[in-house]
């Protein structure tokens, strides 16, 4: 049975001198993985052109009932995405981006609201001219409240600790947890002042940046435990001032 579905392309993986595995995630079924050709031929380098990383398409797929790899019939662009792959800069993010998501996205079942998130900032980093060094700290952030992480900034008061294995903020830090104290506390619940239209006001210098980034991964992977070893967030603390 085939089913016409959009999709989001997280990675691509080398699986045998003949084919590659592809994942992407899917607005009616969740994560697919898709079995496709190797080749240098005209075909296969237009099909691969069109599963890069965070490429927004509609796909045909079959859908096999047991089986976890799935027949794409065909695959078309529906959003172009000039300036992600062109500005190395959007394209450092992107990859960052699409890096993280198939870690933390494994569910074989379709989430709409994620879905759109997913879709809209894609859209979104694609349009944007400039004020872009946010944006990926931005997307992680309201990315948790899709996976059920997001801290809970209700319970915040100055001066208070935050609490990363509950997610919460508290007096006193807590026995046996992974703990932020009150200044790195207090740029968590500034976070949550930010969206993709605001995030150009909110200054960090690199080192400032970096520690935020650090620190948002590694509160994902508390978790999260099948996020490992991430190779983009190297290339994108060297990009900002």
């Amino acid at each position: 049975m085939y089913e016409k579905l959009r999709g989001i392309v997280l990675n691509t993986i080398r699986y045998s001198d003949k084919h590659n595995i592809v994942h992407i995630y899917t607005d009616g079924r969740g994560l697919m993985s898709f079995a496709v050709p190797q080749g240098k031929t005209q075909a296969a380098r237009m099909r691969n052109a069109l599963l890069m990383p965070l490429s927004l398409v509609d796909i045909e797929a079959g859908v096999r009932p047991g089986r976890d790899l799935s027949i794409l019939r065909e695959v078309r662009r529906n959003y172009p995405l000039a300036t992600i792959y062109s500005d190395p800069v959007k394209n450092a993010i992107a990859l960052f981006i699409s890096e993280l998501l198939a870690h933390v996205i494994q569910e074989p079942e379709g989430n709409d609201p994620l879905f759109r998130y997913i879709e809209q900032a894609v859209q979104l980093l694609e349009q944007l001219p400039d004020h872009v060094a946010n944006f990926h700290i931005c997307f992680l952030y309201h990315l948790g409240a899709h996976l059920g992480i997001q801290p809970n900034v209700e319970s915040y008061h100055n001066g208070y600790w935050f609490d990363m294995t509950e997610g919460v903020f508290a007096p006193l830090a807590a026995k046996g947890h992974m703990n932020l104290q009150p200044s790195e506390a207090q740029v968590i619940h500034l976070l949550s002042r930010m969206t993709f239209s605001n995030m150009g006001v909110f200054r960090f210098n690199r080192e400032e940046r970096n520690r935020v980034l650090d620190v948002i991964i590694s509160y994902y992977r508390l978790h999260n435990a099948a996020i490992g070893t991430l190779r983009s967030p190297d290339i994108l603390k060297q990009l900002f001032v």
